[in-house]
């Protein structure tokens, strides 16, 4: 992972903690009820979360940047590589914080 000084702690932990092998303080990370979108799709809950992070290759996170938004969520870009087509590949990832500072909703696009 990049040492870019604007990624805000929570932003930087979740990509520490993507690359683990020990996943639990990873879902530890979401809301109950959090929502993840990638590649289109939409997963609802940790059991949802869970069951789409398992088909996660492993992957190289370096991540380029990171900002705030208007409406307090965080947009990062990260440099992904790794076993997978079209490797590498850029993408951002938009995260919106509950009160409680997990993230609710996880949008990754290109």
């Amino acid at each position: 992972m990049s040492d870019v000084p604007t990624i805000p702690s929570a932003v930087r932990r979740y990509f520490e903690l993507a690359a683990l092998p020990d996943q639990d303080p990873y879902f530890a990370l979401f809301a109950d009820d959090a929502t993840v979108e990638d590649e289109g799709a939409e997963h609802h809950g940790i059991a949802a979360i869970r069951a789409w992070r398992s088909g996660v290759p492993d992957v190289t996170y370096t991540v380029t940047g990171a900002d705030l938004t208007d409406d307090g969520a965080t947009l990062a870009t990260a440099d992904i590589s790794g076993d997978f087509p079209g490797s590498p590949v850029t993408l951002r990832f938009r995260f919106e914080y509950g009160d409680d500072g997990r993230v609710r909703v996880l949008r990754i696009r290109p």
